[in-house]
Order: structure tokens, then sequence, then C-alpha cells
């Protein structure tokens, strides 16, 4: 529960009542009028509340807003309708969205990869502007499970946002995705992974098909591929893209399979 009474007009962030993980983690923007009124957005689980004081309370009296959050939802086993619409506005890559990558010196991959670009799209903080957009798909089963945004510029940086990665929240699942920058038809001995997009379509310069696994858990987790024999992993140059590129190239080799590791740390 927040308690807007403690802060002034203008605008906050603060630790998310929902998903917080400590004091520091501020992913909840506030965002309060004269009035006392005002609105709250999670960046991360997408919890919006709103609050409108009483007229006739009193900042003491109102120290315990009336206010629910929104409860988490249940994990979706499919992508929502929202989500479904904004993967079918998308286009094929081109324009800014092969620009971006192009000025971070990463391999465009084939027209049929699950990434697409948004000429505007419309970010929670209410910044409009060009985004790469990936679908998330299990990485067993290949149904689609979420959509990852990120919001660019063609000189190859991010959009001026805090938070210009996001991924959808509202039940979607992150856990066992994977962003399949090859489809599956390109994948038959050998498969190139890394956590994010550009650091594995860095790697697709020296090898492919790759796939983009999002985080550190998922590339730990990576499951065994029947057929696969050959893994090429890019580790992120930081200890928890190491840790997990470690972990996962450990359980490839226990099962028999070739694994090569290399250091692709492409920033943030």
């Amino acid at each position: 529960m927040i308690h807007w009474p403690n802060y002034e007009p203008g605008g906050h962030r603060i630790q998310c009542p929902a998903c917080g993980r400590g004091d520091r983690d501020k992913t909840l923007g506030l965002s309060i009028e004269v009035n006392g009124s005002g609105v709250a957005h999670c960046f991360r689980c997408d919890l919006v509340e709103n609050y409108r004081p009483k007229q006739s309370a009193c900042v003491v009296m109102s120290a315990q807003p009336c206010i629910k959050c929104m409860p988490s939802a249940a994990k979706r086993e499919r992508l929502a309708g929202y989500a479904r619409q904004l993967w079918a506005a998308s286009k094929p890559l081109g324009g800014v969205g092969v620009a971006y990558l192009e000025a971070r010196r990463c391999r465009v991959p084939p027209r049929d990869a699950d990434l697409r670009w948004h000429p505007s799209l419309r970010h929670p903080c209410g910044y409009e502007g060009p985004a790469m957009v990936a679908l998330v798909t299990d990485a067993m089963t290949a149904k689609p499970i979420s959509l990852h945004r990120t919001w660019i510029r063609d000189d190859g940086r991010k959009a001026d946002l805090e938070y210009p990665r996001l991924l959808l929240g509202d039940g979607h699942r992150k856990q066992g995705g994977v962003i399949r920058l090859w489809p599956d038809d390109a994948v038959t001995t050998g498969l190139g992974i890394a956590e994010g997009i550009e650091t594995a379509l860095s790697l697709a310069h020296g090898f492919t098909p790759v796939w983009a696994l999002i985080d550190a858990g998922n590339l730990a987790a990576f499951p065994h591929f029947p057929g696969i024999e050959t893994l090429m992993i890019g580790a992120d140059n930081d200890p928890a893209g190491s840790k997990a590129a470690y972990t996962c190239a450990e359980q490839w080799a226990l099962a028999d399979r070739e694994v090569t590791l290399v250091e692709v740390g492409h920033g943030a």
C-alpha cells in the first residue's frame, strides 16, 4: 500500500509494494497533483493505483488511504489480446530498427525472425517513439508467452528513458522464454545463445543461428534440445552473466554436447 500523504506534489520514484526487491529498487513512479490526487505505475509489474483524497479529510486522517493494490495476476499461458494486436501491428525490421542494429554493429536477423519494429510505440511513461518488438516464446514448445520492447534511436543508442527495455506485465511469463532471432527451421545441429538481443546479434557475425534468452536466469536454465550437438554461448561481461554462461555450459557439457563459451559484452 502506498502512503500517499507522505509525498509532496510532483514526481517521485519509490519501491513497488507489489514486486519491490529492496529499498534501492525504485520501479514505481508517482505523479501527485497539488490537490493531493495522484497516480502510480510500476514499470516492471504494471501495477497501477489511482488516489483521490476525501475532500473533508486532513493529511493526518488520510495517512492510511483506502486503496487496494491490484493482486498479482496468474501467469498467462498465452499472449493477451492487446499483445497479439501489438505484435501484428509491428513491422518486419527496417527503418530505425535496422539503423539501430547496424549502428551497434549487430547482424540484422532474417525477416522471419521473432524481432520486428514499431515506428511509434507508446512507453508507459507517456513517451512515444520507435521501438524494437520481440516475441518471447517458450523455449521448448515455441508458444508465444510475452513481448519484449526496446525503445531505440537510429544512432545505436536506446531512447533517453529510465527503462528503455520492458517486458509485458499483466501475468505474462518470462521464465523459460527465448527470442528466436532465427526461426526453428534454421536450427539444425548447432545453436548460439546469449542474454540480450544485441549481444546475440553481435555473436551472429561469427555463428548462426542465434537466440536471445532475455536474462541470466533463462540462460543458466536453458534446456537441452534433441539434435543440437553444438552450443555457442555468448557471455555478458558481468558477474551474473559469466556465472549463468558457465552454468549453462557445464550442464550441456555433462549432456555430452560440444560447448564453446565466448565473452561478448555488448553494453547496456
